[in-house]
């Protein structure tokens, strides 16, 4: 099975060089795409040479990873956040989690490139509540048959809450794997906006989308949620 991981980006000249070089660490034999939405600062430059094909889109990471999805060769897609570090064995877990046909896709665990502040709890309970629920958001790696990828028409092209929308479909048609191996996000959101106010933003959201509000409304409202 051939892996293809799609790394939608947008002004991540910080982060993007280390998420690639791990990208390319943890799954050596896949194909790598990196799908910009209009960056201005130095991203583009620091990308291009560490993946396998680097893509402009419209603006908006649902539209950014469909249009990598779509020009993939893979069996099995994964997206991966441009400020995520995926860890040495990142392909093997996608390939064994796949193995069992049952399984559509997945996602990792997470855990914080900084801790404090209570974010050891947080990453804890998010993987907890994901592991109960068999639910997942964009920063855990989200890995998807490419066949089931298709057959519910990639990502809604929302504003907010697209790894929602897009698991809570996906599970319709198979098993959704939780491998405990784990993925690095970052925590700059967390420490900027603090941890209580995120969390109850983060809920606000999921909640107020899962009752049918409107996603631009939504960010209209709260902003990015990201």
């Amino acid at each position: 099975m051939r892996l293809t991981a799609i790394v939608p980006m947008l002004n991540e000249e910080r982060a993007i060089a280390a998420t690639l070089e791990a990208l390319r660490a943890g799954a050596p034999e896949a194909e790598i795409i990196v799908v910009d939405g209009g960056s201005e600062d130095r991203g583009v430059a620091l990308a291009r040479p560490r993946c396998d094909r680097l893509m402009v889109a419209p603006r908006g990471r649902a539209r950014q990873m469909n249009a990598g999805a779509a020009a993939a060769a893979g069996d099995a897609l994964v997206f991966v956040h441009a400020d995520t570090i995926v860890g040495r064995g990142f392909a093997g877990e996608i390939t064994a989690a796949l193995a069992d046909t049952r399984v559509v896709g997945g996602r990792f665990d997470i855990a914080f490139d900084q801790y404090g502040g209570g974010l050891r709890i947080v990453a804890a309970m998010i993987n907890l509540r994901s592991r109960a629920m068999r639910s997942a958001t964009g920063d855990q790696a989200i890995f998807v048959r490419r066949e089931a990828f298709a057959q519910i028409g990639g990502f809604a092209p929302i504003e907010l809450c697209e790894d929602v929308d897009f698991v809570r479909r996906l599970k319709r048609l198979g098993r959704f794997a939780c491998p405990r191996a784990r993925v690095e996000t970052s925590s700059r959101r967390w420490r900027r906006e603090g941890v209580v106010r995120t969390i109850l933003r983060m809920w606000a959201i999921k909640a107020l989308f899962l009752a049918g509000a409107s996603p631009a409304r939504l960010k209209r409202h709260y902003g990015d949620s990201r």
